[in-house]
This record gives C-alpha cells, sequence and structure tokens, in this order.
C-alpha cells in the first residue's frame, strides 16, 4: 500500500490543498496586519531602505543593460524596414508595460526575498516566532507586515527607476552608438506611451511586490511545514530555494495574466 501511485497522488493533491489554503489565510493575516495598531514605522522604514535602496545598484546595472541591448538589437530589426524613427517607441513601451515591471519583481526576488525567506525560517526553526506568540505578541504585525507594506512601496519606485534608467540606455545605444536622429527618438517615445500603459506597468509592479513578499516570508513562516524540506538549517536553504523559484514562476504566470486581461 505503500508503494501505490493513487495514494501517492491523494497525497500530493490533500498537501497542496492544505498549502493553498494556509498561504490564502496568511496573505489575509498579513493585509489586515498592516492595519493593526501600534504602527511599527521604525521597522517599515528600515525594511523600505533594505527592499528599495539596497536594490538599487542591481536596479540600476540590469536596467543600463536590458535598455541598451533593447536599442541595439531594436535598429537592427527596425532598420530591415526603414523605421529607424519608431525605436524611441518601442524601447520605452517594451520596457514600462513588461520588462520593467518583470525584471524589477525578479531582481527583488532573488536580493530581498530570499533574505526575507531565511530571516523568518531561522526565526522558525529556533523558535523565536512561538516565543512572539507566547508573549501575546501578533507575529504577522511584528515580523511580516512591515514587510509587505515595504515591498508595495518600493517595487513600484524601483519600476519606475528601472524605466528610466533602461530608456536612458536605450537613447544611448541607439542615438549616440547607432546615428538614430535624437529628436525622432524622443518624439517617438512621447506619442506612442499613454497614460493607460504606465498604468499596466504600476498594476503590475504593485501586484509582483505583493506576490515576492508573500510567497517568500509565507514559505519561512511555515518552514516547518513544507513537504521534503527536512530539518534544521537543512530545511532554511530548501524552502529559500524554493521560495525564489516559486516567486519568480508566479511573477511570470501573472505578468501573462495581468496582460491579458489590462491590455
Amino acid at each position: 500500500m505503500q508503494n501505490n501511485p493513487i495514494r501517492k497522488l491523494g497525497d500530493i493533491g490533500l498537501y497542496v490543498l492544505e498549502d493553498l489554503g494556509r498561504m490564502g489565510i496568511y496573505l489575509l493575516r498579513m493585509v489586515l496586519g498592516s492595519f493593526k495598531r501600534p504602527f511599527r514605522l521604525a521597522e517599515c522604514i528600515k525594511q523600505i531602505r533594505f527592499v528599495g535602496a539596497g536594490s538599487l545598484v542591481v536596479i540600476f546595472f540590469t536596467a543600463m543593460s536590458t535598455g541598451m541591448v533593447l536599442g541595439l538589437q531594436g535598429y537592427y530589426s527596425l532598420s530591415k524596414f526603414g523605421a529607424e524613427g519608431m525605436l524611441g517607441s518601442a524601447v520605452s513601451l517594451t520596457l514600462i508595460m513588461e520588462l520593467g515591471p518583470v525584471l524589477t519583481a525578479l531582481m527583488v526576488a532573488g536580493r530581498a526575498g530570499s533574505a526575507m525567506c531565511a530571516e523568518i525560517g531561522i526565526m522558525r526553526i529556533s523558535e523565536q516566532i512561538d516565543a512572539l506568540d507566547c508573549m501575546a505578541v501578533d507575529p504577522y504585525r511584528y515580523l511580516i507586515s512591515p514587510k509587505f507594506i515595504a515591498a508595495l512601496i518600493s517595487v513600484p519606485l524601483l519600476t519606475a527607476v528601472f524605466d528610466v534608467v533602461g530608456i536612458a540606455g536605450g537613447y544611448i545605444a541607439g542615438v549616440h552608438l547607432m546615428g538614430v536622429n535624437p529628436g525622432s527618438f524622443i518624439d517617438g517615445m512621447q506619442t506612442s506611451v499613454t497614460n493607460h500603459d504606465i498604468r499596466l506597468g504600476f498594476i503590475k509592479s504593485v501586484v509582483f511586490g505583493i506576490l515576492v513578499v508573500w510567497i517568500c516570508t509565507g514559505r519561512g513562516f511555515f518552514v516547518g511545514r513544507i513537504r521534503g524540506a527536512g530539518f534544521g538549517a537543512e530545511s532554511v536553504s530548501k524552502v529559500t530555494t524554493q521560495a525564489v523559484v516559486l516567486s519568480s514562476i508566479s511573477v511570470l504566470i501573472f505578468d501573462y495574466l495581468l496582460t491579458a486581461v489590462l491590455l
């Protein structure tokens, strides 16, 4: 009976349903914890500094390289049709609507999300979270909600930085390296980018920020209940890897869903 494949499939299905329910309740309590007093303003600022300011360097270099690659490849493709003047439109729309929010969320998940998961996971296995419960301190308000608020503020701002730096990189590559007319580059960008495009990129960045902090902190918070994670330090390492992978996949899936619904 132990090797029955139907029983194994049932066990996996029950675990997935239990995990989805647990994470759904976790998300609700994380959001509600953000409105409970007393507010931990100092901790929120600390987390904003960690998630936002601490990610500026990696966001800057990722955006610059992405924008310059888009400028070079866009010029190569558009020059075949004699449409080099549309380079500004192509670069700006691609960054604002698609690559800016997605790459920002992936970088934040790899840098800040993994650290959040490991921090919460270590606190769980060392019974620090259990100690908070014993002292009647809400761990969601005390630990999780400041990270949630920080991600909700930082990820859209980092996306805006990514868009500006990326467009500057595309301008450098297209205008200064490939000789595109600077007036046509800027005019194409101004005429093609609308408020709807900017709004779509902003909505994506907010949703991606929620996904990253929800999955990464949630995996660490429930480290002892994750199937196949093991025990002790090994469980934290496995769950941290799982959190980054799951959050990255979720960002890509929701990117398609939001584009299909809101475009």
